[in-house]
């Protein structure tokens, strides 16, 4: 019952991540080497007791997510402030925790060294780290297929591993932490371009911002893990946002900035370019030549001057495909592919490379075939719909990359996640309902350790089991029907929960719309 007000989501959801924490200290991604012995390992019963700790509290947090998403639902809820507030609350358990559920950190911090001391990480991996180096405790942590694969980042990113490794002597707590505090600051910029987008397309900021950033698998990956995608994703978004406020090559840069963590994030010079041919005069051939030359110039000069600058080179055009020779069973096209050449090779004695090869081909050019519908759909009407939202065609159109990919991971659904919470109401869209769905149900997919066990797979299915659940529960039943239909102001609210209730539970009337900027054009009213 205490779950009915945002006050006792919110303390469940910092018990949860409190109980994440403290069972990654012993069953986290704990380092090979560690000097200071304070992420060590205290034996297999302690190691299986705080993995069993994280998971419950996984599972506290996801829970708190889901009630806190219905207190927001039709309108009602706690408003921006709160949420930040509670964000902040739930990230502050991880803050100190060693890596959780991904030891790609130590990739980075390696990877950091080896720019510092010199060596081509375009070329090589952290083995060509000697025993002496600054990155040699976070390089004998490396997970074994990256410890010979070069890195696939941009140079941007590499030049903040650097530092963090200058900074820290690459001493591996405070390495990390320092790897952290740049999560930190991504996750803030992540909620400050949602929160903006939101009001820009006319959507409820609390409710953006609860999808986007105070998702649990946001909060696991970017802040415990400190992946990378976070400060695209933040990049990439702010490039965005400049671009609707009547700044698109000053967006672009940005995107170009983004481009220099993680290649993906270069669909947005695209919607840039969508969103300029829109607010143009005159006919469609001239805008959309205006439209995407100017980004892809503005991207294009930043991106050359980051690779010269950065002294890095441009090795990273060539190593995009790395992660691609990495089997992911999230990946529908590399399942598919192996199926297809495992039996190619026993009918035909094809290679299985090559049939698979083929068939991840073809999930990117189906990829890129949905991403051109939507880039038109943005700019025409389709059978008597209004042109798409931009911001929404950058999310699906990302959305739909990760899916036809060859190497998904579980947090690559943020990429587009953080673009759809911004442009539409977060119970209101069949999407939204299947990205709460994956959410709840790919936080569990890799361990404490940052393994990806069997077992992983089942906890997903169950949780994605019982999301379904409850959102049929919430569509189906006669008692969600109010005076303004289903989920209405008038009726009970989405997720069970009861009529709408403010902070600390009590009756809440109708929160107003999100006012619209003074002189800035919404998304969804472009031209």
């Amino acid at each position: 019952m205490w779950m009915r007000s945002a006050a006792g989501a919110r303390r469940l959801g910092t018990a949860g991540a409190l109980a994440v924490a403290a069972g990654g200290t012993v069953a986290g991604a704990l380092p090979v080497r560690e000097p200071w012995g304070l992420w060590g390992t205290y034996g297999s019963v302690v190691t299986t007791s705080g993995a069993v700790l994280a998971y419950t509290g996984l599972t506290l947090l996801v829970l708190a997510w889901w009630a806190y998403g219905g207190l927001l639902a039709g309108g009602r809820g706690p408003g921006v402030r709160y949420t930040l507030v509670t964000l902040g609350w739930w990230a502050a358990p991880l803050l100190l925790a060693p890596p959780l559920h991904s030891a790609d950190v130590y990739s980075y911090i390696a990877q950091g060294a080896m720019v510092l001391e010199g060596h081509d990480v375009y070329a090589h991996g952290p083995s060509v780290l000697g025993p002496d180096s600054s990155g040699a405790d976070a390089a004998a942590s490396v997970g074994g297929h990256w410890t010979d694969t070069p890195a696939p980042y941009g140079p941007l990113f590499l030049l903040l591993a650097k530092a963090v490794v200058a900074g820290t002597g690459g001493t591996l707590v405070p390495a990390v932490l320092g790897m952290r505090l740049l999560a930190v600051a991504a996750l803030v910029l992540v909620a400050w371009a949602v929160r903006g987008l939101a009001v820009e397309c006319g959507a409820e900021p609390s409710r953006a911002l609860w999808l986007a950033v105070l998702n649990p698998l946001l909060l696991l990956h970017v802040v415990g893990g400190a992946h990378n995608d976070g400060l695209m994703i933040g990049l990439m978004l702010t490039g965005v946002l400049l671009a609707l406020r009547g700044r698109p090559l000053t967006g672009s840069a940005v995107v170009a900035l983004a481009v220099m963590v993680k290649s993906p994030a270069a669909l947005a010079l695209l919607f840039i370019g969508l969103i300029v041919v829109r607010r143009g005069e005159g006919p469609l051939a001239r805008r959309l030549v205006k439209g995407l030359t100017g980004p892809a110039l503005v991207a294009a000069a930043v991106v050359a001057a980051a690779s010269l600058l950065g002294g890095t080179g441009f090795g990273w055009l060539r190593t995009q495909s790395v992660a691609g020779t990495i089997h992911t069973p999230l990946s529908i096209t590399s399942d598919l592919g192996q199926g297809a050449g495992l039996a190619a090779r026993a009918l035909t004695g094809a290679e299985l490379d090559a049939v698979k090869g083929a068939v991840q081909t073809i999930g990117l050019a189906a990829a890129l075939a949905v991403i051109a519908f939507l880039a038109f759909r943005t700019v025409s009407p389709w059978r008597g719909r209004r042109p798409l939202d931009p911001v929404h065609g950058l999310g699906m159109s990302l959305l739909a990359l990760v899916a036809l990919s060859p190497m998904v991971q579980p947090w690559y659904l943020l990429w587009g996640t953080a673009a759809v919470a911004a442009t539409v109401p977060a119970r209101e869209s069949p999407v939204v309902r299947v990205l709460m769905v994956l959410s709840a149900g790919l936080v569990y997919e890799t361990a404490p350790s940052g393994h990806t066990p069997p077992y992983g797979f089942v906890l997903g299915a169950i949780a994605c089991a019982v999301a379904l659940v409850a959102l049929r529960r919430d569509t189906g039943g006669p008692g969600l029907t109010g005076p303004d239909g289903p989920g209405g102001r008038g009726g009970v609210q989405p997720g069970g929960f009861g009529p709408g209730v403010t902070v600390d539970g009590s009756p809440a009337s109708p929160a107003p719309a999100a006012p619209r900027a003074p002189g800035r054009p919404r998304a969804s009213r472009l031209r």
